[in-house]
């Protein structure tokens, strides 16, 4: 079969979806349809409909868009059923139900940012860096029951830097992506495919390690529970979104919220209390830490702009006595 008869329906939402799609429709293959989550309320109200990034692109280039509510919708099955599709392909989507994932006669098969078996779940990007790993990657898979456990058809392994924050690897994992779902798509298309089921891949010394969903909570830094490394990947790993935040006290009580985007890690023996901030009022904020200090580059207050901390201490009086916790 040639890539322009291979009927594909495409199924993404965010940004990091869209680079995939692109590589498909530019490719010149064959996408019948996509389908993307529904528009998401926005505004002070909820009265203004934002569509998805997916979507965005689809429509630009009058591509067929499904939006289904709810998967196993009988009118929504219908009309996917209707597509025809030879092949689907998924990325950064939903949990699908085996009657959509089953559909199609070639199958559907993922492309997930981790090399799997490592980092199962909703956030293997931010995870990779929290924990500090040096190396992640991408994966192409099929799909079956257990979430992000079907058998593996290609990956490829990526570094991180020591200074690189999710952003950065999020769109060197977007990029690389895109490709691989093409070559992964004319692999399957000339037969050279041999998946490898992912117990494979998993020794006895394997600690897997999950990359559950990123909530409010989970971002709050622990400075008495975490060294100089770990709050310095904690940081990076969750910028510059959703960002790490933690709270700023003041000598008189007063508690703001503040989110910090970009740190150093300085290593040293000190005298301070865990927690304890310690500036010159001019160029450098910076937080006691068991080991040392984590010296805050990029910070926001509640209610205030994103800025560096050279311009933060300019209209900010930080006397002796602040913490945070």
């Amino acid at each position: 079969m040639k890539k322009e008869d291979l009927r594909i329906v495409y199924m993404g939402t965010p940004d990091f979806a869209v680079e995939s799609l692109r590589c498909l429709v530019e490719g010149g293959y064959n996408v019948v349809g996509v389908i993307t989550m529904p528009d998401k309320p926005i505004g002070r109200h909820q009265d203004v409909l934002q569509p998805s990034a997916v979507k965005k692109y689809a429509v630009e280039h009058g591509l067929k868009v499904l939006q289904p509510e709810r998967l196993k919708d009988e009118a929504f099955l219908e009309e996917l059923r209707s597509l025809k599709a030879d092949l689907q392909i998924v990325v950064a989507f939903r949990m699908l139900p085996e009657v959509v994932w089953n559909m199609p006669p070639m199958g559907t098969f993922n492309l997930h940012a981790s090399l799997l078996p490592q980092y199962r779940g909703a956030a293997p990007i931010n995870w990779a860096v929290i924990n500090g790993d040096t190396e992640t990657g991408i994966t192409t898979f099929f799909l079956k029951h257990e979430i992000d456990t079907g058998e593996i058809i290609q990956q490829v392994r990526v570094p991180i830097a020591d200074t690189d924050n999710v952003g950065i690897v999020h769109d060197k994992l977007m990029m690389l992506g895109g490709e691989l779902v093409v070559d992964t798509v004319n692999r399957i298309l000339d037969g050279s495919i041999k998946p490898i089921p992912q117990e494979n891949l998993i020794g006895a010394e394997t600690l897997l390690r999950p990359a559950p969903k990123i909530f409010k909570d989970t971002c709050r830094i622990d400075w008495f529970g975490k060294n100089v490394k770990q709050i310095y990947d904690f940081v990076r790993g969750l910028s510059p979104y959703p960002a790490a935040w933690t709270e700023l006290c003041a000598p008189d009580g007063k508690v703001q919220v503040l989110k910090i985007y970009e740190t150093k890690k300085v290593f040293c023996v000190h005298d301070y209390s865990v927690g304890t901030v310690v500036t010159d009022q001019k160029n450098e904020l910076k937080v006691a830490v068991a080991d040392g200090f984590i010296c805050l580059e990029e910070i926001q207050l509640a209610g205030k702009k994103r800025m560096n901390v050279v311009d933060f201490l300019r209209g900010a009086r930080l006397d002796a006595g602040y913490s945070v916790r």
